[in-house]
């Protein structure tokens, strides 16, 4: 069965949610950097992409104002956020911070 997103962000293990728009030239950007981190970190962290154009009333609950935004969640909360590129190597200190 497949977990929602409510339920993927309440997890123990840390939650990075990129979320973007196909339009967005940085966003494409993000792509190879997170499939690094995710190469490095393995099964440390989830990594979601969520698409704003798809799914606006995230937009919303989040306040996000431009893409990328990136936010780490942790058992529901958020632990960082930020708006922009953000390398592979800056990314996983701050997972490392949240991971167990």
């Amino acid at each position: 069965m497949a977990q929602t997103f409510s339920e993927i962000i309440k997890q123990e293990k840390p939650t990075l949610v990129d979320f973007y728009a196909d339009w967005c030239g940085p966003c494409k950007m993000m792509k190879p950097i997170l499939e690094d981190v995710k190469s490095r970190m393995g099964e440390n962290v989830t990594i979601l992409k969520i698409d704003v154009d798809r799914t606006p009333q995230v937009m919303n609950t989040y306040n996000i104002q431009g893409v990328p935004t990136l936010i780490l969640f942790k058992n529901g909360n958020i632990k960082w956020r930020q708006a922009g590129v953000v390398l592979a190597n800056d990314l996983e200190k701050i997972i490392n911070q949240y991971t167990s």
